[in-house]
């Protein structure tokens, strides 16, 4: 039998994993920190499974040290975290000294273990009091953002060298202000695409301020992005169907940051469906916004979990939806969705229902890379790719260890992925696992598990799952 030749990363492709600061650090209450909107929201009846909430959460506030210290041992070389403005500027006011604080040790301890910080100032922890005042549906929340994206740079410029501005701007403006799943749990079309272009606008107006201060940094942001792909690609529905996920999910926001402006297409079928909501948006799109909004960035954060298989008539038998399983009501996420169906094609799907589809993600960066980022000389990185699976400690061999293979398998299936988008050409830097700990899954709660470090809830007590070790394992022989 002859043995498989191992396939090798490039030498400058970064190994890391992802967090979010709502989602690990507890001490929701602790050094001056108040609400944000995930502490409100948590707070309404049916919103979250249990009712769970951030209060403690992995209390990484209080275990960061060991954390930073697990990861070392793994091998990582770089950790992509989020700050916590409800904790930097509570309340979107005053600097909290002691919230930075928190950062300032967080980072050093990270560069002590030679692990690259990767900074990101947004993870959809708006301060409550700033939701109060509109939130992102506000143009004023945009200059407030970049208020805070300075001060974090005036106490941690000198150590980050990384900045990404938004993960996620979708989630923070159509899942939480549309579709009432997130955050704030609003359902209004107008407030969905207000808050959008505020996002992008902060964004934009963020790049040119740290721009202007240090030319050196590497600036971004990060996208959730999908594959859409008709059921039948002969069936004009089901194409017409894919292209307002693509264009709702996907150019919404690529053609404002690489092309300076929305696409026509998705504006006028929003339009058909709510005309005063388009009336408000492009209204609130002043000249100039978009200049703004495009200025030059250096690297594109890819989100990507799974890809959408869709057509234009329901199916006889639908496949299971991927949202929590609360009581509360939500509405589509996507404002112009008549007509649009998910399909079943027979993939394997995690414990959150998500088709596990690996050539996506290469497609995805293929596409990303050749009508967006390579004629900008941008460079691509996968900042977050995980599953959630069922898994539970056990003591084996007098070892305790978690078993999952189904994890493991997802990350190297990934990780090849991306190798396959390398060698068609694609300029991809790295790879951020979701999520290096076990965490608070949004309105799913503690249901849900995606770390490659399990977190006991009641102990605190990591352990790492033998989808960590099998990433270690890459990682040390950079090589699947």
């Amino acid at each position: 039998m002859t043995a498989t030749t191992p396939r090798e990363f490039p030498s400058n492709f970064l190994f890391g994993a992802a967090t979010a600061a709502f989602q690990i650090e507890g001490a929701a209450h602790e050094d001056g920190r108040r609400d944000s909107i995930w502490d409100a929201f948590c707070r309404v009846p049916e919103a979250v499974i249990n009712a769970d909430n951030g209060d403690v959460a992995c209390d990484h506030y209080h275990r960061y040290e060991g954390d930073v210290a697990l990861m070392k041992s793994m091998g990582l070389q770089t950790y992509r975290f989020s700050t916590s403005w409800a904790r930097v500027r509570p309340d979107g006011g005053a600097v909290n000294d002691q919230g930075v604080d928190f950062y300032k040790r967080l980072v050093d301890e990270l560069l002590d273990a030679d692990i690259l910080p990767w900074l990101t100032l947004y993870h959809w922890d708006l301060p409550q009091a700033l939701q109060d005042e509109g939130g992102w549906a506000n143009r004023d929340t945009a200059e407030r953002f970049t208020e805070y994206a300075l001060t974090m740079h005036d106490a941690l410029g000198d150590r980050v060298n990384v900045w990404t501005t938004l993960n996620e701007p979708w989630c923070s403006s159509f899942l939480s202000y549309t579709a009432g799943v997130h955050a704030p749990g609003h359902y209004s079309i107008e407030e969905g695409t207000l808050a959008a272009h505020h996002l992008l606008l902060g964004h934009g107006q963020t790049v040119r301020e740290l721009r202007a201060r240090d030319s050196s940094l590497n600036l971004g942001i990060t996208l959730n992005l999908t594959v859409a792909d008709p059921v039948d690609p002969e069936s004009p529905a089901d194409v017409d169907a894919a292209r307002r996920i693509d264009g709702q999910f996907n150019r919404w926001f690529l053609d404002p940051i690489f092309r300076g402006e929305y696409p026509a297409d998705i504006v006028e079928d929003i339009r058909g469906v709510d005309a005063a909501a388009i009336d408000s948006f492009e209204k609130a799109v002043r000249p100039g916004d978009l200049d703004i909004i495009s200025t030059a960035i250096d690297s594109l954060g890819v989100n990507y979990y799974h890809g959408e298989f869709v057509g234009g008539e329901a199916p006889e038998v639908a496949p299971a939806a991927g949202d929590a399983p609360t009581n509360r009501e939500s509405a589509p996420a996507f404002p112009a969705s008549q007509n649009i169906h998910w399909h079943e094609r027979g993939l394997d799907r995690t414990s959150m229902h998500w088709e596990i589809q690996p050539e996506g993600l290469t497609r995805l960066l293929k596409r990303v890379s050749d009508e967006y980022s390579a004629p900008k000389g941008v460079t691509l990185y996968v900042t977050e790719n995980g599953a959630a699976f069922d898994d539970e400690r056990v003591v084996d061999g007098g070892e305790v260890r978690v078993h999952d293979a189904d994890r493991a398998s997802f990350l190297t299936g990934h990780l090849g992925a991306i190798l396959d988008a390398i060698d068609a050409g694609v300029d991809v830097r790295g790879y951020f696992y979701w999520s290096f700990l076990d965490n608070f899954e949004w309105a799913w709660g503690y249901e849900k598990r995606f770390g490659i470090v399990r977190v006991d809830y009641d102990t605190q007590e990591r352990t790492v799952k033998d989808s960590g070790r099998e990433y270690a394992r890459v990682i040390g022989a950079r090589a699947l």
